[in-house]
Protein backbone atom coordinates (compact mmCIF):
# COMPACT_ATOMS: atom_id res chain seq x y z
CA UNK A 1 0.00 0.00 0.00
CA UNK A 2 1.36 3.46 -1.23
CA UNK A 3 -0.62 6.18 0.88
CA UNK A 4 -1.25 10.08 -0.22
CA UNK A 5 -0.92 12.68 2.24
CA UNK A 6 -4.06 15.41 2.13
CA UNK A 7 -1.47 18.15 0.59
CA UNK A 8 -0.16 15.30 -2.28
CA UNK A 9 -4.19 14.52 -2.84
CA UNK A 10 -5.48 18.48 -3.31
CA UNK A 11 -2.27 18.68 -5.44
CA UNK A 12 -3.06 15.48 -7.67
CA UNK A 13 -6.79 16.72 -8.62
CA UNK A 14 -5.55 20.20 -9.23
CA UNK A 15 -3.40 19.25 -11.60
CA UNK A 16 -5.96 16.29 -12.74
CA UNK A 17 -9.45 18.71 -12.73
CA UNK A 18 -11.48 18.15 -15.70
CA UNK A 19 -9.79 14.84 -16.65
CA UNK A 20 -12.19 12.09 -15.11
CA UNK A 21 -10.15 8.78 -14.32
CA UNK A 22 -6.74 10.33 -14.80
CA UNK A 23 -3.84 9.46 -12.02
CA UNK A 24 -0.31 10.23 -10.33
CA UNK A 25 1.42 7.77 -11.71
CA UNK A 26 4.76 7.00 -9.68
CA UNK A 27 7.65 4.41 -11.08
CA UNK A 28 11.53 3.40 -9.79
CA UNK A 29 14.03 3.96 -12.60
CA UNK A 30 17.70 2.86 -11.78
CA UNK A 31 20.05 5.83 -11.64
CA UNK A 32 20.24 8.75 -9.37
CA UNK A 33 23.25 9.48 -6.87
CA UNK A 34 21.88 6.47 -4.36
CA UNK A 35 20.78 3.86 -6.98
CA UNK A 36 17.74 4.00 -7.76
CA UNK A 37 15.15 7.42 -8.30
CA UNK A 38 11.90 8.11 -8.19
CA UNK A 39 9.48 9.31 -11.44
CA UNK A 40 6.33 10.97 -11.05
CA UNK A 41 3.60 11.72 -14.27
CA UNK A 42 0.51 13.38 -14.44
CA UNK A 43 -1.44 10.95 -16.29
CA UNK A 44 -4.55 10.86 -18.33
CA UNK A 45 -5.21 7.23 -16.90
CA UNK A 46 -3.25 3.85 -14.77
CA UNK A 47 -1.94 1.42 -17.03
CA UNK A 48 -2.58 -2.02 -17.11
CA UNK A 49 -1.12 -3.49 -14.75
CA UNK A 50 -0.78 -0.68 -12.36
CA UNK A 51 -1.88 -0.84 -8.54
CA UNK A 52 -4.15 2.63 -7.75
CA UNK A 53 -4.75 3.95 -4.35
CA UNK A 54 -7.01 6.50 -3.81
CA UNK A 55 -7.23 9.21 -0.75
CA UNK A 56 -9.60 12.12 -0.65
CA UNK A 57 -10.66 11.67 -4.31
CA UNK A 58 -7.13 12.01 -5.72
CA UNK A 59 -5.57 7.98 -7.81
CA UNK A 60 -1.84 7.06 -7.01
CA UNK A 61 -0.71 4.27 -9.91
CA UNK A 62 1.97 2.32 -8.83
CA UNK A 63 4.15 0.47 -11.62
CA UNK A 64 3.73 -2.81 -10.31
CA UNK A 65 7.69 -2.74 -10.54
CA UNK A 66 8.52 0.10 -8.07
CA UNK A 67 5.46 -1.52 -5.63
CA UNK A 68 8.13 -3.98 -4.64
CA UNK A 69 10.66 -0.81 -3.16
CA UNK A 70 7.93 1.38 -2.11
CA UNK A 71 5.10 -0.73 -0.63
CA UNK A 72 4.34 1.25 3.12
CA UNK A 73 5.22 4.16 1.46
CA UNK A 74 3.99 7.83 2.23
CA UNK A 75 3.77 10.50 -0.96
CA UNK A 76 3.46 14.03 0.22
CA UNK A 77 3.72 17.22 -1.05
CA UNK A 78 6.40 19.78 -0.55
CA UNK A 79 7.01 23.34 -1.17
CA UNK A 80 9.54 25.59 -0.37
CA UNK A 81 10.62 29.19 -1.74
CA UNK A 82 12.99 26.96 -3.98
CA UNK A 83 10.93 24.28 -4.98
CA UNK A 84 7.88 22.41 -5.33
CA UNK A 85 7.44 18.43 -5.55
CA UNK A 86 5.91 15.33 -5.02
CA UNK A 87 8.53 13.72 -2.41
CA UNK A 88 8.21 10.01 -0.86
CA UNK A 89 8.53 8.79 3.05
CA UNK A 90 9.71 5.10 1.94
CA UNK A 91 10.07 3.45 4.74
CA UNK A 92 12.50 0.29 2.22
CA UNK A 93 14.65 2.69 1.93
CA UNK A 94 18.03 1.97 3.47
CA UNK A 95 20.13 5.30 2.20
CA UNK A 96 18.93 8.66 -0.56
CA UNK A 97 20.62 11.53 -1.34
CA UNK A 98 20.58 14.78 0.21
CA UNK A 99 17.93 15.99 -2.53
CA UNK A 100 15.50 13.15 -1.36
CA UNK A 101 14.84 11.91 -5.69
CA UNK A 102 17.42 8.67 -5.29
CA UNK A 103 17.48 5.84 -2.85
CA UNK A 104 18.70 2.25 -2.34
CA UNK A 105 17.51 -0.31 -0.37
CA UNK A 106 20.06 -2.63 0.02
Amino acid sequence: MVTLTPKAAAQVKARLAGKAGGALRLKVATGGCSGMSYEFAIVDAPEPGDKVFEAEGAKLAVDPKALFFVNGSVVDWHQTLMESAFKVRNPNATASCSCGTSFTTF
